[in-house]
């Protein structure tokens, strides 16, 4: 069942001594938002950690994103177009009722239904031209072209009841239909605020060590330490860079620390002749969109000091980045470097493009979803307007944003992208392929950039069986984007966790804060 294999850097620092508090529960303070309980509404990083908690998935991944069975017990290719999957026999979900392959169809059906998705999760499922249900537990699953990556993108979506297949995101939020097989059962959601969950005793699955687990919602950084130093909370996620290393050196605190595969870039409208936040430095219209030129986009990542950002902005809890993925992740480039800082070069191809005295931009952010992410925004603004960019930065909450965004609202984008499923295809398919809803392509392209290289190399890639020969598509396809500037990227995140004395969490390079890996001292 190995598909690849993949390398990430763990640091593992734990402060654990014998004294737990509440041993039945557990409290998370999470340092983003959850926009939904409907697993098939936002592919976006909270909300699916969430939805791990409460629903199974054909294949799970482990800390580090190797695949291991779950809803699936084992799969194997049929033939080279066919991928057969052998169901877990005796699971059921929250109200009692039976898992089936019948589950797994209404999932699929369910997915590119789903109404004003923000992040479709059909880029998982896009692939599929057939199911094929052998018996109550062995479905196979038909593609038009060879695709080894099959297991891998069985790991990117929840599976529901049949009972729910026409149910509405509000029917999740509710409660109503948040009915899955996972560890845990949905007991109130309060948008903006709170998730309750309670242990599901007939669990497949090992059972989970708390009874009662609350996920706060705590976007603000002071606030976030604050109630982990005061016992509100046991653990948080996106430790803040200005507290790491004072949390570090408290004996009443653990931090664990991995790379994340998680980049933090720039997005930019590379689509419209006319682009909505792009002006004359006096407001004006411009005749064309300066986006469009490469050489405006090439000009705009040399006047990017990333290394300045990383320790300055991010306190060198990031890794200047190159590309989609760091270098230890499967079919990444060896030849894509980090954009050397180049402020007179970039005046210089800013001329060359016509733009000798510059334009006005807009670098819309959110500013509660990624560490320091409006810090960033801001960073990068006052390095574009030193080489005549004049950068306004508009910062909002991320429950606003991506609608926004979604709508194609902005011109030029701050976003972070996780992989999950922890190699490049996610990224390039995600986040540069050529828009197509169909085929379940670009569906976070926000600046609808389009390169038929890219997508040429992608889609072979996609199709290709022999590893090595994929992960050389895949670093090829990765150059042609990178080279075009389809994308900027700024740097890759170390993901950071802080417990209280007593608790313990394995990092997970997908980000994911999960109950299940929380760890408590023996009594």
């Amino acid at each position: 069942m190995s598909i690849f294999a993949r390398g990430a850097f763990v640091m593992v620092i734990s402060a654990v001594s014998a004294g737990t508090a509440g041993a039945a529960d557990l409290t998370i303070g999470l340092g983003g938002a959850v926009s939904a309980m409907d697993p098939h509404y936002h592919n976006v990083a909270t909300n699916n950690m969430v939805n791990r908690h409460i629903f199974g998935r054909l294949v799970d991944q482990d800390a580090k994103q190797t695949l291991m069975p779950d809803l699936a017990e084992s799969w194997k290719a049929i033939d080279d177009t066919t991928w057969e999957f052998k169901l877990r026999r005796g699971v059921k979900f929250h109200d009692g009722s039976d898992f089936d392959a019948k589950d797994v169809v209404a999932t699929l059906k369910r997915i590119p239904s789903v109404v004003n998705a923000p992040s479709s999760f059909r880029i998982f499922t896009g692939q599929i031209t057939e199911t094929v249900v052998v018996d109550s537990h062995t479905i196979r699953l038909k593609t038009a072209t060879p695709f080894p990556l099959m297991p891998v993108f069985m790991a990117g979506f929840a599976i529901i009841s049949d009972e729910f297949e026409t149910a509405t995101t509000d029917d999740f939020n509710s409660g109503k239909a948040a009915i899955g097989t996972g560890a845990y059962k949905l007991k109130q959601y309060v948008r903006g605020d709170r998730i309750e969950l309670t242990r599901y005793d007939g669990y497949a699955g090992t059972k989970p060590a708390w009874e009662n687990v609350t996920i706060k919602q705590v976007t603000n950084p002071a606030a976030r330490v604050a109630a982990l130093l005061s016992g509100d909370v046991q653990i948080i996620d996106q430790v803040p860079t200005a507290d790491l290393e004072r949390l570090k050196k408290d004996k009443k605190i653990g931090v664990s620390s991995v790379v994340s595969n998680r980049v933090i870039y720039l997005s930019m409208d590379t689509n419209r002749d006319q682009s909505p936040f792009v002006t004359a430095k006096d407001g004006k219209p411009l005749a064309k969109n300066p986006l469009k030129d490469v050489r405006v986009r090439k000009a705009m990542s040399m006047a990017i000091n990333r290394p300045a950002i990383v320790d300055r902005v991010m306190e060198k809890q990031a890794i200047p980045a190159a590309q989609f993925l760091p270098e230890t992740f499967f079919g990444t480039s060896k030849n894509l470097k980090v954009e050397k800082f180049d402020a007179e070069g970039a005046r210089k191809l800013l001329a060359e493009a016509g733009y000798k005295d510059g334009f006005a931009i807009t670098l819309h952010s959110p500013n509660d979803r990624y560490p320091n992410d409006e810090k960033i925004a801001q960073a990068v603004a006052q390095m574009l307007s030193r080489i005549g960019i004049q950068t306004k930065v508009e910062a909002i909450p991320f429950a606003t944003y991506s609608p926004r965004a979604t709508k194609l609202e902005f011109s030029f984008m701050l976003w972070g992208w996780g992989s999950g499923t922890g190699e490049v295809s996610s990224p390039l398919r995600s986040l540069v392929a050529t828009y197509d809803r169909e085929k379940g392509n670009g569906p976070s392209n926000r600046g609808r950039y389009s390169n038929p290289k890219v997508d040429e190399l992608l889609a072979t890639a996609l199709r290709t069986v022999d590893d090595a020969a994929r992960a050389k598509l895949l670093a090829e396809a990765s150059e042609a984007a990178i080279f075009d500037v389809a994308v900027i990227p700024l740097h890759y995140n170390i993901n950071n966790w802080a417990t209280r004395a007593g608790f313990s969490y394995e990092p997970r390079t997908d980000e994911s804060t999960l109950a299940m890996g929380v760890k408590a001292a023996k009594r």
